[in-house]
Formats: C-alpha cells, sequence, structure tokens
C-alpha cells in the first residue's frame, strides 16, 4: 500500500534481493529479512481488509548443516587396538588421524554401554560363548550400570570425554547408538521390573525378529502403567550423554516403540537442545519411515543397500529427491552396515564396492559406510546371508587399513569432491537422464547461482519509533553472480564387464545451446572432454574407472 516514498523504496528492493538470491543468502539478507523495522514497514503498509487465518500453526524446524550434508562412519572402539587386545577409547583416538584423512565427519559408535552376560552371544551369534567372548553390545547393561554407563573395557567416562574433545579438533561429531532395550543384567530389570513385558508364567519376554532371536535382550514395555517415570528414563539418557557433548544419535529400531513416544521424547529434548539430530535406524514398511520422519526424526536410514539395477535406482531417489518428500524426509544412504552386506557386493568384489560408493556419495549429500567397506570385506556367514561371517557384532576385529585391494584412495576422493562441490551439497537438484545402455546409470546435479555483489539500502524511519536506522547491503539482482557448476555422473552398475554408452545431456535444463561446446571437468580421473550435442559417448571399465563425476565447465 506504499505508494510513494523512501518506504515504497525500501520495500521494493528488499523484495527484489529476496527474489534473486536463491540459496546464496548472506549475512546481510539474513540480518535485513530479520530486521524488526523492515517488519514495521511491511506491517503498516499491508492492511487488507479481509484477513484469514490458517485453522491450525503450522511450525517449521530449521537443522543445523550436518543434518543436511555429512559423511557418515561407523567404528567398533573395541576393535581398534592393532595388538588384538580389548580396544578403548584412547586406542580409539589414534584411529582418528586415519579417519580424518578418509574425509568423514561423523563417526557413529556402536553402544559403548557395560554388556549383559546372561544369554551372551558367542563368536557368530553362537549361544555357547567362551569365557573371552565379548558378546553383543546390543546387550546393554549388568551390575555395573545400563545405558549411562561405560562398559569397563573400553574406559571412563574421563576417557570418552576425551574421545569427543578429540575429534572435535579433527573437526569429526561423534555419534551415539540409542538402543532403547536391555540385557536381563540391566539396573532397570531388577528395579523396575514392570518396564518390561511379561509372558503368562511371569517370567520377562525377550526380543524376537522371526526368524532372528534375541536371548540377550529384553525389550520395553511402553505402554506399561509406569510409563510416564519410564519415558523420562528414556529421556534422561539423551541429556545425560548430551552433557558429555554428544549431540547426534542414531536410533535402534525406533519403529518397534511407539510413535507417541518419540514424538513427546524429540520435542522435549530438542526444546532445550534443537541442535541434537536423530538419526533413525528403521528398516521398515515406507509409511511407517515416512512418519517418522514427520514426526521429529532428523534424517533416515533408506532402502538403497538394496537397490542395484538402474531402474531401481531411478525410481527410488528420485521419490528421496522430489517434493513434498523432501520436505521432511532426509535419506542417508548407508553402504553398507553390520547387519547387512548385500549380495551385489557379495558377488561384485572391489568394482562393485567402488561403484556402490560413488553412487551413495553422489546421490545424496547424506551417506555413510561400515568399517571394513573399505577393505572390501564381503564374506557372508553363508551362501544367501547378508550377516557377515565373523561378525563384529558378536567380536573383535583387528584390521590391516592397507591391506592389498583397499579402496581407500576412492574413499578419499570421494569426499574431497563431496566437500568442494556445493551440488553435491543438497538434495532437491536430483534428476536422472537416459543412457542408451542401462547398465550405465547417468544423473544430474544441477547447480545454482550463489552469492552476488552488495547494494546500500536505506532503512526508512518508522512510523513508530521514530528513528532512523544506518543503512544495509544486500545483494543486488542486478550485479554478475558467482556459479556453482552442474554436475553430471555416469557409472558403471557391472562390475564384471566394461560397458560403453550415449548419455543424453539435459542442454535446455542447463542453458547450453544445442551447437554450444562445452567442457566436462572429470573429477575422478583429472580429464578434461569437450563434448556437443546431448548425445556423448561414455564408456567404463570396472577394473580401471567405474564412474564419472563430470563438472560442467562454461
Amino acid at each position: 500500500r506504499a505508494k510513494r516514498g523512501p518506504a515504497r523504496a525500501a520495500l521494493m528492493q528488499s523484495a527484489k534481493a529476496f527474489e534473486q538470491v536463491g540459496d546464496g543468502v548472506n549475512d546481510a539478507v539474513t540480518r535485513r529479512a530479520l530486521d524488526p523495522e523492515l517488519a514495521t514497514l511491511m506491517r503498516e503498509n499491508f492492511l487488507p481488509r479481509d484477513l484469514t487465518r490458517y485453522g491450525r500453526e503450522l511450525a517449521i524446524v530449521v537443522d543445523r548443516e550436518r543434518a543436511r550434508f555429512a559423511s557418515w562412519y561407523e567404528l567398533f572402539p573395541r576393535s581398534t587396538d592393532p595388538t588384538g587386545r580389548h580396544g578403548t577409547f584412547k586406542t580409539s583416538i589414534a584411529a582418528l588421524p586415519r579417519i580424518e584423512q578418509l574425509g568423514f565427519d561423523v563417526l557413529y559408535l556402536p553402544p559403548i554401554h557395560p554388556v549383559g552376560r546372561t544369554f551372551r552371544k558367542g563368536k557368530n551369534n553362537t549361544l555357547d560363548p567362551e569365557p573371552d567372548d565379548v558378546g553383543s553390545p546390543w546387550a546393554i547393561g549388568n551390575e555395573l550400570g545400563g545405558h549411562d554407563a561405560i562398559e569397563p573395557a573400553l574406559g571412563t567416562l574421563e576417557d570418552f570425554d576425551g574421545l569427543v574433545e578429540a575429534a572435535r579438533e579433527r573437526d569429526i561429531e561423534i555419534a551415539l547408538d540409542y538402543a532403547l532395550q536391555c540385557s536381563p543384567d540391566h539396573p532397570w530389570v531388577r528395579e523396575h521390573p514392570d518396564w518390561f513385558h511379561k509372558r503368562p508364567d511371569g517370567t520377562i519376554a525377550y526380543a524376537e525378529n522371526p526368524p532372528k532371536k534375541y536371548q540377550d535382550i529384553y525389550p520395553l514395555n511402553f505402554w506399561c502403567a509406569d510409563r510416564r517415570n519410564l519415558w523420562e528414563a528414556c529421556r534422561d539418557i539423551l541429556i545425560h550423554w548430551v552433557a558429555h557433548g554428544v549431540k547426534m544419535f542414531r536410533v535402534d529400531n525406533p519403529h518397534t516403540k511407539p510413535f507417541a513416544f518419540w514424538e513427546w521424547m524429540i520435542e522435549d529434548v530438542q526444546t532445550v537442545h534443537p541442535d541434537v539430530i536423530f538419526f533413525s535406524e528403521a528398516f521398515t514398511r515406507p509409511k511407517r519411515m515416512k512418519l517418522l520422519a514427520k514426526l521429529g526424526f532428523t534424517m533416515s536410514y533408506t532402502y538403497f543397500t538394496w537397490k542395484n539395477a538402474a531402474w531401481e535406482i531411478r525410481d527410488y531417489l528420485t521419490e528421496l529427491s522430489t517434493p513434498p518428500r523432501t520436505e521432511y524426509f532426509r535419506g542417508n544412504l548407508f553402504v553398507n552396515t553390520p547387519d547387512i552386506l548385500n549380495e551385489y557386493l557379495v558377488k561384485g568384489g572391489r568394482p562393485a564396492f567402488r561403484a556402490r560408493l560413488v553412487l551413495a556419495a553422489t546421490l545424496s549429500p547424506l551417506y555413510g559406510m561400515y568399517a571394513g567397506y573399505e577393505l572390501v570385506e564381503n564374506v557372508p556367514l553363508r551362501e544367501g546371508s547378508e550377516e557377515y561371517l565373523h561378525s563384529e557384532k558378536y567380536q573383535i576385529r583387528v584390521r590391516d587399513w592397507t591391506a592389498k585391494g583397499n579402496i581407500n584412495d576412492d574413499v578419499t576422493l570421494i569426499n574431497r569432491i563431496r566437500r568442494e562441490t556445493p551440488a553435491l551439497q543438497r538434495a532437491d537438484n536430483l534428476t536422472f537422464h537416459h543412457s542408451e545402455n542401462e547398465q550405465i546409470l547417468f544423473y544430474r546435479r544441477a547447480g545454482k547461482s550463489v552469492g552476488g555483489s552488495t547494494l546500500e539500502v536505506g532503512r526508512q524511519t518508522s512510523n513508530v519509533d521514530r528513528q532512523t536506522s544506518n543503512a544495509a547491503s544486500i545483494p543486488s539482482p542486478l550485479q554478475p553472480r558467482i556459479e556453482d557448476p552442474d554436475i553430471l555422473v555416469a557409472v558403471n552398475l557391472h562390475p564384471a564387464k566394461a560397458q560403453a554408452t550415449m548419455v543424453h545431456v539435459p542442454l535446455e535444463e542447463m542453458g547450453i545451446e544445442p551447437d554450444e561446446p562445452y567442457v566436462v571437468h572429470d573429477l575422478i580421473s583429472g580429464a578434461r572432454f569437450t563434448w556437443q550435442g546431448p548425445r556423448n559417448y561414455v564408456r567404463l571399465d570396472p577394473n580401471d574407472q567405474v564412474a564419472h563425476v563430470l563438472r560442467v565447465e562454461r
């Protein structure tokens, strides 16, 4: 309604700047958008006669950067002593330089709490453990404590604090496993037997996920009569670890607990600690995975591990990267886990490991791996099983991290490319494009204009306080802008044979004329190719280079 004068000029200049900045918002724009004087100008000059109100208030959740872009690495601290003895937090500190060199910024630790003794699992999940077997860390609790205690073989709480600080100095964040289940020896079993499920004979029921049986674990009954105290005790576990510098939690099987509990607990914790990240490990039906994201989980595991054919990857990742899914669901593409060794890796060997690494790291800004992937560990417990032989879930595994055949260089390079390439750090810019050979998957991660020069915009006198503010610098829509280049990725999905194809580049979407030459710079090999037109030749040999990650240079 401001028809003329300084108020109209200020509003129009601000509006134009806000329209042009896209993802390149700088501090000046942020300050202007949040300036109370701008709000006053808008309020004074926007006076419609027919204001309406939506039926309910909508909340907007803003997470920190590592909720959007991060590379996760899963490591068992008890396997970090190269001598074969039980590893500790101190030996884990010694492992940090290697993890930093590989390029990971989140180090996820399985449960670090006292391990139960009753029905302790032996090597390869046997029911008759040897005296020196360490058991599963997910069987939490014994006479030394529960979820807020440390397994003594790992060290002390002070040692853990030292690991958190040592990781922070390398810009690596520690994430902990949050598994709400108890060993039969957990203090809660003795102190609160009513918090567990009872069989008709009065004994506590152990956990089952047919055909798997977990005799060493008791699930909690979240709808017990004393549920308020149970829920608060579960929340207090998180508050305890937040006080020790942990702000990221990988949540074990959240779909097996009441959704009402998670909605309450996540909101309660984030009200006080809004920077806490919750990572849902819910390999369950799509609807339940989506509901967990909507009620507050920051990110989630996905079905990526089982999507290996070109059409499967296209369909699934298109779903993950398209609204409305992108508004509430962040998928973290783990290439493997201690529970999941996919048949594609078992049969495909080293080329398959390299291809899946590139796919996970370039299809999503969030991805991760479990230790041993870089050594191409792919021996299953038995034919057709996704369990590892000599699984680290039940025993200590000492590894030679420089063993022949490793893909350390691939991991290091891909993580560096991710850090240096803005187009790979967003989840809403993925599109798949035609490859004339289905064994080569071809896709684009679209770049965006970022940054810009500045223009002085005077903040005008408010009719409320009658005071004039200083001028603020905000980006001008008229000035040149810095280009964030497009990325084109081609991956050979066949681990045994070289494949060739013609890929179809979306020239119109990229603003390239049909007869205009353009250079694509392979960030993996360093080679540059001059392409022209939409159809261009690609050949990839799995024994040499499994993928191209091409930066389009204009």
